[in-house]
């Protein structure tokens, strides 16, 4: 399985070490949130690799919704329990829950199927910041609190037309960001395609949180700063390959 490098299992159970959560985040997704960062004090899992291992676990559905609920630390256990036919989740040993999906229609469980869709799918998601967010915020005049950013992913939803498809991919369709005092949810539209047709859409949510007035030299450093961290781990990462 592709996802076999970024998490262990015991059982029916599977956790996360640092290092396989931050390198997913950076590997596949192109991600660099200093919250998933592995000397990160604040240090979380991507909810892109809850959402990966679950469609391994469980398989495409034509329509799903997935909301998040929990930030998961490093070590921490975890097991799907399948609530219905239409409903399962992701929880720890003390039914804390932190991915909740609801599903309906067909599920293809072909393996590649689900490979292909989760990683066009987190590298789309990985894209947030800066080549989506930074336009929506200067749009708006308000940003993130950008020495300590918070962007929480919320919930996301997505439905294929069928699910007779070998190689959908994944493109940006439009974005929105509605601020309200300090917390702005940004809403993220996009399409799945194959052969030049639309075969079904998206949309993925995230509260941003410690909103404040614009300003473009703060964004200017955040960007170079999330620049020069990319460029220091894909550096390393070809050192060490």
């Amino acid at each position: 399985m592709f996802l076999t490098p970024y998490f262990s299992t015991q059982e029916n159970q599977f956790q996360f070490t640092r290092q396989q959560a931050s390198h997913f985040a950076k590997k596949v997704a192109g991600d660099y949130n200093p919250i998933h960062d592995e000397d990160n004090k604040r240090f979380c899992v991507p909810g892109d690799l809850l959402f990966a291992v679950l469609l391994s676990k469980q398989g495409v559905s034509q329509k799903m919704r997935f909301d998040f609920s929990g930030m998961v630390s490093d070590g921490v256990a975890l097991h799907i329990e399948n609530k219905c036919d239409k409903e399962a989740a992701v929880v720890d040993a003390n039914g804390k829950e932190y991915l909740h999906m609801n599903r309906e229609g067909a599920v293809n469980q072909d393996a590649a199927f689900i490979e292909h869709v989760v990683t066009n799918y987190v590298q789309f998601s990985g894209m947030n910041f800066p080549h989506i967010m930074v336009p929506l915020m200067e749009e708006k005049q308000m940003m993130i609190n950008c020495q300590r950013p918070l962007v929480i992913y919320e919930s996301m939803e997505v439905e294929f037309n069928h699910l007779d498809l070998t190689a959908p991919e994944v493109t940006f369709a439009g974005a929105t960001f509605d601020v309200e005092g300090k917390r702005g949810l940004v809403t993220l539209n996009f399409d799945f395609t194959q052969d030049g047709e639309v075969v079904g859409k998206g949309v993925k949510r995230m509260v941003a949180s410690g909103l404040k007035p614009y300003n473009q030299d703060d964004i200017d450093d955040l960007v170079n700063r999330f620049n020069e961290c990319k460029e220091a781990f894909l550096a390393q990462f070809s050192q060490a390959a």
